[in-house]
């Protein structure tokens, strides 16, 4: 790109039509940019839960999208033009994005809250997002990368960051953790809890695929709840005693009631996933008189989680081979979106096909 580039082509991923399934087009970006703005080549890009209830165009969906959109919304790439005012990144900086946009203005973000801003907007689904070879960002949400960490691994920062705040908001060190939930996010969480020193991992999901990834990852008890018996062998793996740190990924209204069955007295709950249906506990005798604490987990605290999540991939403490188990070229989103599906994966990166601009 030269200093006279005002377009550039590249492919994109889009939902432009009320109905399953996305649409990979060609075309154009501005070169143009607002004064805090940078533009970003794009390396890689991973496939989230969200941009799923896109490609079904489900009733979340269909309320929310302003459609024709790019979607995506967690990549890494290169700062390729930046703003006549950007001062905190630079051109060649290898950067991943926070993917809420927050205003910086209301009562969560002045009090340093902001992942919880009241106005916050988020890449791919109220803006134009990331499964495209450039995307535009405000400087305030690029995150500089370190050098020569591998790209597919930055492209999963931000749905790491998630796993980060959810496991660590406690203390795990030397405690007993459950992970409700082994898909992505909850692989990753597994991840962490090792890398933070959890004394046993148990990890609940009803998908064979990310069962045996969840045993490579280490976690020390594997539970099948279709099947399995889960409070029993919980309060068995602990002494007796139930867990010490609860870590809920799924949304299930079944294993989000049993947690607050084999969660210890005085233990910690911290919650990332949307229950779809109302959930029922008694509130007295199982968060009341166990005295337990709960946590509700809302993305990445800014910037503090992605500082934990650049210090576990550059010490290398993470297995993220093992957690990211396809990878796609653009063109291939809706297989990509199929296996997604499936729940026979892990994490899906996506790789932008090179768009001549010659």
């Amino acid at each position: 790109m030269t200093s006279d580039t005002k377009t550039l082509k590249m492919m994109a991923v889009v939902k432009d039509r009320p109905e399953e399934g996305f649409t990979v087009v060609q075309k154009t970006i501005s070169t143009d940019l607002a004064s805090h703005e940078v533009l970003v080549k794009v390396m890689s890009a991973s496939f989230c839960g969200t941009d799923y209830h896109i490609y079904k165009y489900d009733a979340w969906a269909q309320n929310r999208l302003k459609l024709p959109l790019t979607v995506g919304h967690e990549f890494s790439g290169k700062i390729i033009k930046i703003g006549s005012k950007v001062t905190k990144v630079k051109v060649g900086d290898n950067v991943s994005a926070e993917t809420h946009i927050i205003c910086g203005k209301c009562e969560f973000c002045l009090r340093g809250e902001g992942h919880i801003c009241e106005n916050t907007k988020i890449i791919g689904v109220d803006t134009d997002g990331c499964f495209a070879n450039y995307i535009k960002m405000p400087e305030d949400n690029c995150f500089i990368n370190s050098p020569d960490i591998n790209p597919l691994h930055l492209s999963v920062q931000e749905p790491l960051g998630n796993a980060v705040h959810t496991v660590t908001h406690f203390d795990v060190s030397n405690k007993t953790v459950a992970i409700v939930g082994c898909g992505p996010i909850g692989l990753l969480g597994i991840d962490v809890a090792k890398a933070y020193g959890a004394s046993k991992v148990i990890a609940i999901e009803v998908n064979e695929y990310r069962r045996n990834i969840a045993k490579e990852l280490g976690a020390e008890v594997i539970i099948n709840p279709l099947v399995d018996d889960v409070i029993a062998i919980v309060k068995n793996a602990t002494g007796g005693r139930g867990v010490d740190v609860v870590c809920e990924f799924s949304g299930n209204k079944n294993a989000i009631e049993q947690a607050f069955k084999y969660i210890k007295a005085g233990g910690k709950m911290s919650m990332l996933g949307l229950p779809s249906k109302p959930i029922e506990i008694n509130l007295a005798d199982d968060v009341v008189f166990k005295g337990i604490t709960i946590y509700g987990v809302v993305g990445r605290r800014i910037y503090g989680t992605w500082h934990q999540v650049k210090d576990l991939i550059d010490k290398n403490q993470l297995h993220l081979d093992k957690i990211i188990t396809h990878q796609f070229p653009l063109k291939d989103i809706n297989i990509a979106a199929q296996i997604m599906g499936s729940g026979n994966s892990g994490k899906i990166v996506l790789i932008p096909e090179e768009v001549s601009n010659e």
